[in-house]
């Protein structure tokens, strides 16, 4: 076993067959980007970042509320109460568990311009997103920059991932369009098991380790599927190759890079909308809580975000002006609203 210092906290995942030395020193030297902090990201990037994958990009547009602490391991009462960005706290975890590698946290909407804006790229992708409007930029990124990425989903108490590697098959060639929401379901309608999302989060790590350290076995060809309730696990086998009417696959047309943006987005089973709009100049937060003054309650400013409460909304505005708006559904209200206490000047 290797006398180095740095790898001394590795020793029984290096004697675990397919890592060893070598392999562990890849993971070291490798760079991971994790889409999406909640139950799946946070169960991944926890794992990866004990593990020694060495620098880790995480990307959430969210902030931590009491009812993710049920499955999204690591965030704390302190956060919730707090409202601090995903990012942000568990970066700051991350961190606690293991100082020797290298976390950026990115307060952001995972979009085309910011995916191309990374100083740089990955050497691989996990979905821990909760919406397939973002898989399919995934998709479509990832097929375009020639990095494997593993989707990751669950519900109630199942859950499926998979590996998609350049060449194929993509997400597209099982789903060309996206699966209507009444379909797939979300946690808020059908709820969630927190062992369903440790079942998806092992699989995609276990595979996540496989590609970064060099094993010469292949990642597994199918999607994993499981019902941690009734104890059903399989691997569905897919197509050896992509599908033959894939635009990504077979004539490497990626839809989801030039498609226009959407300046306000109903949260996937939540009572929140996120607005994002252009703005002539950049938010002042420190300005805006002095215009704002004794016209809203609740009011907090903390170094990544602002606070307060109108109109039966809670708002989290972020220094760029994308903001959370908390207590409504309707993303034209949203905007109305965004207008009435932001504004866009």
């Amino acid at each position: 076993m290797s006398t180095d210092p740095r790898l001394e906290r590795y020793g029984r995942q290096m004697r675990a067959a397919g890592i060893g030395e070598a392999g562990q020193r890849r993971l070291l030297g490798s760079r991971a980007l994790i889409v999406g902090l909640g139950a799946l990201g946070t169960h991944a990037a926890d794992a990866l970042a004990r593990a020694g994958v060495g620098s880790l990009d995480l990307v959430d547009r969210d902030v931590v509320e009491p009812g993710n602490l049920q499955r999204q391991v690591l965030y704390t009462e302190a956060d919730a109460a707090a409202g601090v960005p995903k990012a942000i706290a568990a970066a700051a975890r991350l961190h606690a568990c293991n100082s020797e590698i290298a976390v950026a946290a990115h307060v952001a909407e995972c979009s085309g311009p910011f995916l191309r804006g990374l100083p740089r790229r990955p050497d691989l992708v996990l979905d821990g997103t909760d919406n397939f409007a973002t898989r399919y930029l995934l998709n479509d990124w990832c097929a375009e920059q020639r990095v494997p990425w593993i989707y990751a989903g669950a519900v109630g108490s199942e859950g499926a991932a998979m590996v998609v590697l350049p060449g194929g098959p993509c997400l597209r060639c099982l789903w060309p369009e996206p699966p209507p929401g009444a379909e797939v379901g979300n946690c808020e309608t059908a709820g969630i098991l927190a062992p369903a999302i440790a079942a998806v989060t092992a699989f995609q790590v276990a595979e996540a380790l496989r590609l970064l350290s060099g094993s010469p076995a292949p990642p597994t060809r199918g999607v994993f599927t499981c019902d941690v309730w009734t104890g059903h696990y399989a691997v569905l086998q897919l197509a050896s190759g992509p599908a033959p009417d894939c635009p990504v696959c077979r004539r490497e047309r990626f839809p989801a890079l030039s498609a226009p943006p959407t300046d306000a987005v109903t949260l996937c089973g939540r009572d929140a909308v996120q607005v994002d709009l252009a703005l002539a100049h950049p938010l002042d937060l420190a300005r805006l809580a002095e215009r704002l003054g004794g016209a809203v309650t609740g009011m907090q400013q903390t170094g990544h975000l602002l606070r307060f409460e109108a109109d039966g909304v809670r708002f989290s505005v972020f220094p760029g002006g994308r903001a959370l708006l908390f207590g409504v559904r309707d993303p034209l209200r949203a905007r109305a609203l965004y207008d009435r206490w932001i504004g866009r000047s």
